[in-house]
């Protein structure tokens, strides 16, 4: 009896785990600077994150929710000179976990946690002001430090079949090694706010 009561009780908690777990796919926009003392949008440039989540309830209104992401961060640098205007792009390319302790309040949920980031890439673009790439020059990962650190804190949405959110990312990692990399990235760190919205399977 003890026995069945066992296997009965492990396979609720078994069923109530399945219930309880929430993961999917999510993309959005990144809107992404470099900072060095204070972080400002003069620099701000534009791009996307990709990539899955996962969310574990560990009670009604805690959960631990990690994700795996692709994401693109850097700075934009305006420039008018003999040879014309334009901007150039800088981007930073990465690997991406954060991993996140979510509190829910109803629908809405409050989430925060530490990220770890690998850098697969980094490349300049140069843009005209009609948004046309004159050239592209790829930029040499070994000048860079590939590993970037920081903490991440947001606000979401839970809709039956998703997820909806609003996330700041705070880097504490120079993307640049000293002496090598150059002045863009001299003592600079990584600042981004992502917009997205994620699917479950």
């Amino acid at each position: 009896m003890k026995l069945k009561i066992v296997i009965l009780t492990v396979l609720c908690t078994l069923g109530s785990m399945a219930i309880a777990q929430k993961a999917g796919i999510k993309g959005g926009a990144n809107f992404t600077n470099l900072y060095v003392d204070d972080v400002d949008d003069e620099n701000m440039k534009i791009g996307f994150n990709a990539g899955f989540y996962y969310r574990n309830d560990i009670t009604d209104n805690f959960a631990i929710q990690p994700e795996f992401l692709f994401t693109q961060k850097g700075s934009e640098i305006q420039y008018d000179n003999f040879l014309g205007e334009g901007k150039y792009r800088f981007n930073l390319n990465y690997l991406e976990v954060p991993v996140l302790a979510v509190v829910k309040l109803g629908p809405i949920n409050l989430h925060a946690g530490p990220y770890l980031g690998f850098l697969v890439g980094a490349n300049v673009k140069d843009v005209d002001d009609d948004g046309n790439i004159n050239d592209v020059e790829e930029l040499d990962r070994d000048d860079f430090n590939t590993l970037d650190t920081g903490v991440a804190a947001g606000v979401g949405f839970d809709f039956p079949s998703g997820i909806l959110g609003l996330r700041y990312n705070y880097g504490f990692q120079e993307i640049g090694q000293e002496g090598v990399a150059g002045e863009a990235t001299e003592n600079s760190k990584n600042s981004a706010l992502q917009l997205y919205v994620g699917f479950d399977f």
